[in-house]
């Protein structure tokens, strides 16, 4: 679906619109989780949502499918599958014991813990980035435990949100590893199928089957959502711009879905955001910056000196012979 766009000559700035998108379906996504969780149980609302998005994808896709799936497609999106369903069902169960605001924060830690999950699983050391962003991040969520109690208290569903982000970490790292040589939209599709199996199959081991008869408009409406918009057009709203905006922009682009997600939930679900939660989701936010950002735009900096040395080697010396030794590089730091 990405290559069919990939010689538009729409302007960068619609793709950066599409990261923006995305990350608003998202923010809003964990409202509808949070406003629907007290009627449909985590799993079953994991189930359905999951199942829902497989078959719509599956059905988009099925010239694709029956031409590119094979046992390797099913074996690594399974994998990927089964990180899925655990990552947004602690997300989904936390958000029983905790508010949109704190959930939509805690789920963006995934970035600061992947270079560290890294480290453990590859012995690739984190940068000094990964740290800062580590300890910044830290702080953050001591913000956030402190907000509203007289001591440092982590609630339930706070442990729970930072455990799926763990999860969601390793689902990542697993897509990185997994998208060399195979299609990611038909991995998308297996894996949302099965986190979906999974959500169903949990739910009527362990949780009382929902009433579909008498569920409320407002349930359907919200599983529509997730299925179809937070999901699928979201996904494919990030493939495809992805293609067309640099890591470092579009890195912080999607980090924004946790500030919508604070907007929307004090839109409406009436939240309040006091100083200790500001000041705990800025300190989140810098992090995610710093782990996410940071690094990027360094890379590109020492890319542009390193090809700038190669033209023109002996650059210094001819810029001090015309009267311009004090800059060589036309003002670029």
């Amino acid at each position: 679906m990405t290559q069919s766009t990939s010689h538009t000559a729409r302007p960068t700035w619609v793709y950066k619109a599409s990261l923006l998108l995305a990350a608003g379906i998202w923010g809003l996504g964990t409202v509808v989780i949070k406003s629907t969780v007290d009627t449909l149980s985590p799993n079953w609302l994991v189930g359905m949502r999951f199942m829902g998005a497989g078959i719509v994808l599956a059905l988009a896709l099925l010239p694709r499918l029956k031409r590119l799936l094979d046992a390797d497609h099913l074996a690594k999106g399974t994998i990927l599958g089964v990180f899925l369903y655990f990552s947004y069902w602690c997300n989904t169960w936390g958000l029983t014991d905790t508010t949109a605001s704190n959930s939509a924060f805690l789920t963006t830690m995934y970035c600061v813990i992947i270079p560290f999950l890294l480290w453990v699983l590859t012995g690739q050391r984190p940068t000094r980035f990964n740290i800062a962003a580590a300890l910044v991040c830290v702080a953050g969520v001591g913000c956030v435990s402190l907000a509203g109690s007289t001591g440092f208290a982590i609630r339930f569903g706070d442990a729970v949100t930072l455990l799926s982000a763990v999860f969601l970490s390793f689902h990542v790292i697993c897509t990185s590893k997994f998208a060399s040589g195979r299609d990611m939209l038909v991995l998308t599709a297996v894996q949302f199928v099965v986190a979906g199996a999974l959500g169903l199959a949990a739910g009527a081991a362990f949780e009382p089957i929902p009433s579909f008869a008498t569920l409320g408009a407002d349930a359907y409406i919200s599983i529509i959502y997730l299925a179809v918009f937070a999901s699928c057009i979201a996904l494919l709203l990030q493939n495809v711009a992805v293609a067309h905006v640099d890591p470092a922009p579009a890195s912080l682009f999607l980090a924004t879905e946790s500030v919508f997600g604070v907007l929307f939930s004090m839109v409406f679900l009436g939240e309040v955001l006091t100083k200790p939660l500001f000041l705990g989701f800025a300190l989140i936010f810098a992090g995610i910056v710093i782990s996410e950002y940071l690094p990027l735009r360094a890379a590109r900096r020492e890319r542009v000196r390193k090809a700038n040395d190669v033209r023109t080697p002996d650059a210094p010396d001819r810029a001090f012979e015309q009267g311009e030794a004090e800059n060589p590089l036309g003002g670029q730091k």
